[in-house]
C-alpha cells in the first residue's frame, strides 16, 4: 500500500522507521512544513530519494497515494486529516483523535460523509498481554472493578514540561482507552483529582487520581504520577480486576494471570495483535484492503479522549462530570464552528452523540 506520511520530527521519525520494516507498505512521500526535516526523514527511511513537500493533497496526488499517516502534534490533527479524507484517502493517525472532543466529533463525521477510514493509533492496544489481560478477565463473571497503578519519573525536557494537565493529557488516554478494551464498557462519569506534587520538574499537573463510572456500575480507578522516582512501575502501568469468580492482575509487562477462588484460571489464546505501532499499521494495512473495521476507528475512539476531557474538567470544577454532558456540549462547539457542508450535515443527523458514536461502530462491526 501506497502511503504518504504527514510529520518528520521525533515520534515521526519512529514511525518512518515502522513504515520501512513493513513488507506491505511502501513511503512515496513525506510531507513537513521543514522540507529540511523532510528530507532528514526521507534519509532515516534509508531512500533520500523519496518526494518530499509541505502539501499533502498535491504530493498525494503526484505519488499515487492510497492513504495517509497522520503523525503531526495534536494541534494539527483536524486539519491535516480532515484534507487527507476530502482528497478521498483513508487516514491513521497518531492519538488523540485531534485536540479537542468536539474536533474528534468532526472528523468521526467526516469520515462518514467522505465513507473513508479514519482510524487513530492507540498504539497500547496492541500489546498480546494485554489481549491475555481481557481473556483473564472475562473469566471472572461479573466484574465490579478495574485499578490502574502508574508509577514513572521521565525527564523528558521539551513541550511535556510546560504541558497543561501533563499526566491526563500525554499519557492516562492509553491506560482509559485500554480499560475500555478490558471491561468491553464505556464510562458514564467521573470524579478525579489533579495536582503537581512540590518536587515535581513539570509546570503542570503531573499526579492524578480518577474513579470512573462505567455501564453495569463498574468502576475504573486510576492512579498515576509521571513524577514518581523509585520502584516505578511499567509504561502499561499495574492492573488488577476483580470479579464474582475471583481475581485478575497484569504488571503490564509480562504475562498476566489470574486466582479463580483458588484456583489458576487459564483462558485459551487469543491471535496476536502485533506490538504497538507496527500493530496498529499492519491493522490499518488489513483494514483498508478488507473492508473490516479495526480497533481504533474513530467511532470507537472518541470515547478515549472524551474520557480524559471529563478527567480534567472534573479536576478543575471540583465536581463529578457526566460523561454525555461532555459529548453533548462538543457537539454543540463542533456544529457552531464546521463550515463544511457535509461534515455538518452529519453531524446535524446525529441524536444522541454516544448513540450515534455507538450505532457507527456496532454497525462497524
Amino acid at each position: 500500500m501506497r502511503v504518504v506520511q504527514v510529520g518528520a520530527g521525533g515520534m515521526g521519525r519512529a514511525w518512518l522507521g515502522t513504515v520501512a520494516a513493513d513488507p506491505d507498505v511502501e513511503l512515496v512521500g513525506i510531507v513537513d512544513l521543514d522540507l529540511d526535516a523532510a528530507r532528514a526523514g526521507a534519509a532515516h527511511a534509508g531512500d533520500p530519494t523519496i518526494p518530499v513537500g509541505t502539501d499533502l493533497t498535491a504530493l498525494a496526488a503526484g505519488t499515487g497515494a492510497e492513504a495517509v499517516l497522520d503523525i503531526t502534534v495534536p494541534v494539527a490533527h483536524h486539519p491535516v486529516t480532515l484534507e487527507a479524507l476530502r482528497a478521498g484517502l483513508p487516514v491513521l493517525g497518531e492519538k488523540p483523535a485531534a485536540q479537542t472532543v468536539a474536533e474528534a466529533l468532526s472528523l468521526a463525521a467526516a469520515a462518514e460523509a467522505t465513507g473513508k477510514l479514519f482510524m487513530v493509533s492507540q498504539s497500547r492496544r496492541y500489546n498480546d498481554h494485554l489481549v491475555a489481560f481481557r481473556e483473564h478477565v472475562r473469566l471472572l463473571g461479573d466484574v465490579g472493578g478495574l485499578s490502574t497503578r502508574f508509577a514513572k519519573a521521565p525527564h523528558f525536557g521539551g513541550f511535556r514540561e510546560e504541558m497543561d494537565d501533563v499526566l491526563l493529557l500525554d499519557m492516562a488516554i492509553h491506560a482509559f482507552d485500554s480499560a475500555r478494551y478490558v471491561l468491553e464498557r464505556d464510562p458514564v462519569s467521573v470524579y478525579c483529582e489533579s495536582w503537581n506534587p512540590s518536587w515535581s520538574w513539570y509546570r503542570g499537573d503531573a499526579a492524578a487520581a480518577a474513579v470512573f463510572t462505567f455501564e453495569g456500575d463498574v468502576r475504573y480507578v486510576y492512579d498515576g504520577s509521571w513524577c514518581a522516582p523509585g520502584a516505578e512501575t511499567s509504561w502499561n502501568g499495574d492492573w488488577r480486576a476483580s470479579g464474582a469468580g475471583g481475581t485478575a492482575l497484569w504488571d503490564g509487562d509480562t504475562a498476566p494471570w489470574s486466582d479463580l477462588d483458588g484456583t489458576v484460571g487459564a483462558p485459551g489464546n487469543a491471535p496476536s495483535v502485533g506490538h504497538e505501532i507496527a500493530g496498529a499499521l499492519a491493522s490499518f494495512v488489513r483494514a483498508v484492503r478488507s473492508g473490516e473495521v479495526p480497533d481504533g476507528e474513530v467511532h470507537g475512539n472518541v470515547m478515549s479522549l472524551t474520557m480524559v476531557d471529563a478527567a480534567i474538567a472534573s479536576t478543575r470544577s471540583g465536581r463529578r462530570i457526566v460523561i454525555d454532558e461532555v459529548l453533548e456540549q462538543a457537539h454543540a462547539e463542533a456544529l457552531a464552528v464546521e463550515r463544511d457542508e457535509a461534515v455538518r450535515d452529519r453531524l446535524a443527523s446525529w441524536g444522541s452523540v454516544r448513540d450515534a458514536l455507538g450505532a457507527s461502530a456496532a454497525a462497524a462491526h
